[in-house]
């Protein structure tokens, strides 16, 4: 990244639960860091989570970085879903097993509401798997809303069912 490029924090959550889940995690990891205009600053560490939506499926593993880019957000999404199409992903049910799963989360203070791309993402606040991870790593990280993210989280845990949820120690349970 040069000097007099204008840089965005952006958060993507990363997720797995088809066949070695970390080394997916660990590999989606390697090429977003690898692309030129992103930068990796934090990494939250990995959490086990039960499915949501379509549950006869695997558990997964997921986890929230923080990055700086240079890319635009519709930029940065195509990115990550090239990561994902060359990483094996394919898209047969929705909420479904995969191999890898990027999402970008937050852009900034972006609101954006297109076709292709919303952010915040649109179910965010609504997943356990993403908020107890981004909270490891900004929890007082200002969301568009104005609220942070240690407040989005004591709201899910104030209102949500109990979707499990547990560090991930790297031994299967």
């Amino acid at each position: 990244m040069t000097g007099e490029e204008k840089l965005h924090h952006a958060f993507i959550g990363l997720g797995s639960n088809m066949g070695d889940r970390m080394a997916y995690l660990e590999a989606a990891l390697r090429e977003i860091t690898a692309q030129p205009g992103i930068r990796l600053l934090k990494a939250s560490s990995c959490y086990e989570s039960e499915p949501v939506g379509y549950l006869d499926q695997d558990w997964f593993i997921n986890r929230v970085v923080e990055v700086e880019t240079t890319l635009a957000p519709l930029e940065l999404l195509h990115v990550l879903q090239g990561i994902e199409n060359r990483l094996g992903r394919r898209r047969l049910i929705r909420w479904g097993p995969r191999v890898i799963d990027l999402d970008l989360l937050l852009f900034g203070n972006l609101v954006l509401r297109t076709r292709e791309l919303t952010v915040p993402h649109p179910r965010m606040y609504e997943r356990n798997f993403v908020l107890i991870p981004l909270n490891e790593i900004a929890p007082k990280y200002r969301h568009p809303d104005g609220r942070t993210t240690a407040e989005h989280l004591q709201v899910y845990l104030a209102t949500a069912p109990a979707e499990k949820i547990r560090l991930w120690t790297g031994e299967e349970m």
